[in-house]
């Protein structure tokens, strides 16, 4: 069944993880998919696996003209966007008396900047009862050490769900979050996997996640409601 059929989506950080897999599978439903990424090798290698229906436009989202360009290629070849799956996304654990400036910045320009104008800069495009899906986490509610920096941009993305919900209501665009919990897969960073172990400790249900688990979830979160 093609639950998707006819649909456009963009997924930020779509050449791995999380983002991967729900292209991959808003594929399979019968949507068209922009991925995008900071590496040309990386976005490769996501079309070769995702095989049909998808574009890919190289840039990050910290960078306003490469939203721009991204929302310029959609505009010009589909015209319209139905899901937005922001998923772009930066992990750098630091203990915060080691905590650099460069890196606080970096993982903000990313994880809240990069988010809220993926999300603006989408809305012209983006149809009246479309979706909207970002990426929150258990950090954002749990103290783990060396997580300062990305445990406070999670938090501000559960605030922008709240208000992007209450602001686009009445254009019935559906905003939902997904919250990201320890994973098997690699992480956004070479610093992400040591978190695993101790992140489990202060989880009240300690097991890993699998990426392919999620992806139902995107697709439920993708979908127009149903009607009764």
């Amino acid at each position: 069944m093609s639950r998707l059929k006819n649909k456009v989506a963009v997924i930020t950080g779509g050449t791995s993880g999380m983002g991967l897999a729900t292209a991959k599978r808003f594929v399979e439903e019968g949507a068209f998919v922009y991925i995008t990424g900071r590496r040309q090798t990386e976005l490769d290698k996501a079309v070769s696996l995702i095989g049909r229906s998808v574009a890919a436009v190289q840039g990050d989202v910290s960078n306003l003209a490469d939203l721009d360009r991204l929302y310029a290629k959609v505009a010009r070849e589909k015209g319209k966007i139905d899901i937005l799956f922001a998923g772009a996304g930066i992990v750098d654990p630091q203990p915060l008396a080691e905590t650099t400036e460069e890196s606080f910045d970096k993982v903000f320009a990313i994880n809240t900047r990069g988010l809220a104008f993926t999300v603006k800069k989408a809305l012209p495009l983006l149809n009246d009862g479309g979706a909207i899906i970002v990426i929150t986490s258990i950090a954002e509610n749990k103290g783990i050490p060396g997580l300062t920096a990305y445990s406070a941009t999670k938090a501000a993305v559960r605030s922008f769900v709240r208000t992007w919900t209450a602001e686009l209501k009445d254009r019935r665009i559906r905003v939902n979050a997904i919250s990201r919990r320890p994973r098997s897969s690699s992480g956004r960073t070479g610093g992400a996997p040591r978190l695993t172990a101790g992140t489990l400790t202060c989880s009240p249900a300690p097991f890993r996640g699998r990426v392919r688990d999620r992806r139902s979830t995107q697709l439920m979160r993708a979908r127009p409601p149903l009607s009764f």
